[in-house]
């Protein structure tokens, strides 16, 4: 043991990566329903891990925390500033009073309670799951003209207070927006079928399908068949033959022919007879009960063997954000594409017809390779899968960024700074906004988003845990258990008020009040089980705006938090 503790303290990055090792294998372990995580089981590996006195310079934390920072503003800033167009404005307003009560919740209560800065910025960032907060809150508090002693207590605090705080923060945020939200709102059984009524009102048709699955029963379909109707015998051309279809209550499309052993594509003057072979494409619903109409449906492999594409489609086209689903599916170069899914700021939104398209959406579209980049040209940029990410982009705006958040000004004799943390995070909003006007630069892959956001995070979070790991204990001890309800109180006292306010003040349907709720504390977890209860992704719609001005306001909390204990 003695051998593991000398290497550890030698080498403190081998200490690091076993905490994440370790932290990311708890993290999803759960019993029942409940689990920690894995920000939280990352930071209790490292309090145990720290044990061993581990001296790990405070840069390396930096380093990551300013590149998850980036990543969070990247993802959320379309949708940042699309909340200032006028039909986000009430969603936005929403979310920042929710936020102010995130903020004022927790400060009353440290107040009552006698918590120094970092305690109350603990409780901030565990009771409304900010993480990041404890990284803008260190910073503040290292720019307090205070003792270094004085620093060191308080930023170890910080850690303490959102572990024992965080856990109900997550898991009571889900119940009480599951549970409790809809009976706030006339019932469960009655939001339900209020949801329901929603996506009605909104036609039906959800093209969506999960990431990286194939479903045995593919939404979007192409078959063959061998016309047999009467219809056919003197020959109709391909456009007649689609609008035939159209009026049977049928969208689909004729993409190839086969006359005699001849194999053509089509053209809308094709002409198309009794005994001719052609493919439709379409939803799976659409080929209900078609055979009537056509013929039987073929095996033919040859007729079937043509390219086709699913290409994500990043919106930055202005004439298409602001259309819904229904009126560009109208648009002449979307004729044989189909919809699978929409991204906002990378949260799964319901394709509905009437729901509407924001620039920095990414569609999914499915069709012809052909029809797929003809349409990818009028709606935006083609965000084909690629492994390399602009690191002069990423470089830049995390330097330009923290060169703005490192500017003070002074009020009252109290230096204000945005900090490096908080100008990266800045940054990073302008900087996806900008790569959602102007898609040819700029890229951050998907996945390499995702190693920033969550091994960027959860890097800072051990070694914040490894670093405070000695004093953990005493400062548990110094908090007490009096410290998990009063977490819970600063939890749920903002998502009460912000339902009752969505349904008496703003007057939101039920379903978006829920999502905007979950979308300003930036639980995700919330919106799962929101949509669970419900039996419907409407939520969603709520959820885009209001998380990304809730991502921003609730970190920026943590510089405010500490000034207002000071």
């Amino acid at each position: 043991m003695q051998w593991f503790v000398h290497v550890f303290q030698q080498y403190p990055e081998l200490a690091i990566f076993l905490t994440l090792a370790l932290g990311f294998a708890i993290g999803p372990l759960k019993i029942g329903k409940f689990s920690l995580g894995t920000v939280t089981a990352v930071l209790l590996v490292g309090v145990l891990i720290g044990q061993m006195k581990i001296d790990i310079s405070p840069n390396v934390k930096s380093v990551f925390f300013l590149m998850f920072l980036f990543a969070v503003g990247y993802s959320v800033g379309p949708q940042f500033f699309r909340g200032l167009k006028k039909d986000g404005v009430p969603q936005m307003i929403f979310a920042a009073v929710v936020c102010v009560l995130c903020l004022v919740f927790p400060w009353l209560c440290g107040k009552v309670m006698g918590y120094n800065a970092g305690q109350t910025a603990g409780l901030l960032a565990g009771a409304q799951t900010i993480s990041a907060v404890i990284g803008v809150a260190s910073d503040t508090i290292n720019q307090l003209g205070i003792s270094q002693e004085e620093k060191t207590s308080m930023i170890n605090a910080i850690p303490v207070c959102y572990a024992v705080t965080y856990l109900f923060g997550t898991a009571g945020s889900a119940w009480f927006l599951a549970s409790v939200g809809p009976r706030l709102l006339g019932g469960l059984p009655a939001v339900r079928q209020k949801s329901k009524e929603l996506e009605a009102s909104m036609g039906s048709g959800d093209e969506s399908g999960d990431p990286g699955m194939m479903p045995a029963n593919p939404v979007i379909s192409y078959r063959a068949f061998q016309i047999d109707n009467d219809w056919f015998s003197n020959g109709r051309t391909v456009q007649e033959v689609e609008k035939y279809l159209m009026d049977n209550n049928r969208r689909l499309f004729v993409e190839r022919v086969r006359v005699g052993k001849q194999v053509t594509e089509v053209q809308p003057g094709t002409v198309v007879k009794k005994g001719d072979e052609l493919v439709l494409s379409g939803r799976r619903e659409a080929f209900a009960g078609e055979s009537h109409l056509l013929g039987p449906e073929v095996v033919d492999d040859d007729l079937l063997h043509f390219p086709a594409e699913v290409l994500p489609v990043l919106v930055s086209r202005k004439g298409v954000g602001g259309m819904s689903v229904k009126q560009l599916r109208q648009q002449d170069y979307m004729h044989g594409i189909f919809i699978r899914s929409i991204k906002r700021a990378d949260i799964p939104v319901p394709v509905l017809p009437d729901t509407q398209i924001d620039r920095g959406d990414v569609l999914e579209l499915v069709g012809t390779k052909k029809a797929v980049d003809k349409a990818a040209i009028h709606i935006g940029y083609p965000d084909r899968p690629t492994n390399k990410t602009d690191m002069m982009f990423v470089g830049l705006g995390i330097v330009v960024g923290g060169l703005i958040g490192v500017l003070t000004i002074h009020i009252g004799g109290v230096p204000l700074s945005l900090s490096t943390s908080g100008g990266a995070l800045i940054a990073g909003l302008f900087f996806g906004w900008l790569r959602s006007r102007h898609p040819t630069f700029g890229r951050i892959p998907e996945p390499a988003l995702w190693v920033m956001n969550n091994v960027g995070l959860n890097m800072f979070i051990a070694v914040v845990g490894i670093t405070t790991g000695p004093s953990f204990v005493d400062g548990f001890k110094q908090v007490g258990i009096s410290l998990f309800l009063v977490g819970a109180i600063s939890t749920l006292g903002p998502l009460l008020v912000g339902v009752l306010l969505g349904r008496y003040v703003f007057k939101f349907h039920p379903a978006l009040t829920l999502g905007c709720t979950a979308g300003a504390r930036t639980t995700t977890a919330a919106l799962g089980a929101i949509q669970d209860a419900l039996d419907s992704k409407t939520p969603a719609l709520g959820y885009t705006v209001t998380y990304a001005v809730g991502n921003t306001l609730l970190i920026i909390w943590g510089v405010v938090i500490v000034l207002l204990m000071k």
